[in-house]
């Protein structure tokens, strides 16, 4: 029995280990072509546990990932899952002028639009790389046709955050709709909730208790994400990483399917699209 009966939001962001911003300065792209790829297998084990559990989810999708693995892109098309742009190459959008992210957006949804035979309409930035220094990102994503964006994360981070934007489903000025990934609100601030490396760290029992906390307290969707990766405690080491970033990105992947599982069937999970009504809105 579900714990809850609202609609929520199953995200996934689809890139290799090899591929994430804590590996960018150990890994130069120009090497990924001579590295082993894994995020098809592991995908593919994500659309399992999905059809085992009558899941539907949005998969945020690197332009460079679907042309090496189209097999996967079409079998989530195929699966009714959603597909939506994550970037032609995990390049974070802080470190992009206006025209390189324009060439990036266009040669992603360009990519994935072929191979899925679908109108791509989301997009989540690298790393949620959006914030106050360039909320131009917007218009280009405006001026590309897409209609929703979940680039933003309003918490307190080194690496990324916008603690003083909005926390839920809003309509930006430049005609795009942002989803935030959700968080708890104690004590005047923020903790994030939305999955990812919360969710490998915390015990499920924990997890779940705020999860559980966020849906008694807010009327709005939750939404969650996380990576292929995350379910493949088998992965290459890399070596030369800061000790943060490998425990950021090695801690408890080898319980985090037997967590996953265990969300899929404690509550119900949609597309963001779906949930959202994002296309209805649009009619």
């Amino acid at each position: 029995m579900k714990l809850d009966n609202r609609l929520n939001a199953m995200t996934v962001d689809v890139e290799d280990y090899f591929q994430v911003s804590a590996f960018e300065g150990v890994i130069d792209r120009k090497d990924w072509d001579s590295i082993s790829l894994r995020v098809g297998d592991n995908t593919h084990r994500l659309l399992d546990l999905f059809a085992e559990n009558d899941v539907k989810a949005t998969f945020f999708t690197l332009g460079w990932v679907a042309q090496r693995c189209p097999d996967v892109i079409k079998r989530l098309i195929s699966e009714g899952h959603e597909l939506a742009s994550h970037g032609l190459a995990h390049q974070r959008a802080t470190t992009m002028t206006r025209e390189q992210l324009f060439s990036d957006v266009a040669e992603s949804k360009a990519i994935l639009e072929d191979i899925g035979g679908v109108k791509v309409i989301g997009y989540r930035a690298p790393s949620f790389s959006v914030n106050d220094t360039n909320t131009w990102v917007y218009d280009v994503l405006k001026e590309q046709g897409f209609i929703y964006s979940s680039s933003t994360y309003p918490i307190e981070h080194d690496l990324y955050g916008v603690p003083e934007w909005p926390r839920f489903k809003y309509d930006r000025p430049e005609g795009i709709i942002e989803i935030p990934i959700p968080t708890l609100r104690k004590n005047n601030a923020n903790t994030g909730i939305g999955g990812g490396g919360y969710f490998r760290l915390y015990p499920y029992r924990l997890s779940k208790k705020r999860i559980q906390r966020f849906m008694n307290e807010e009327p709005h969707p939750y939404n969650f994400y996380f990576h292929p990766w995350e379910i493949d405690p088998d992965q290459p080491r890399i070596e030369g990483a800061s000790l943060l970033s490998k425990f950021r990105h090695y801690i408890n992947l080898s319980r985090m399917e037997t967590k996953i599982v265990k969300l899929l069937k404690d509550y119900k999970w949609q597309t963001i699209s779906r949930t959202y009504d994002i296309v209805k809105e649009q009619k």
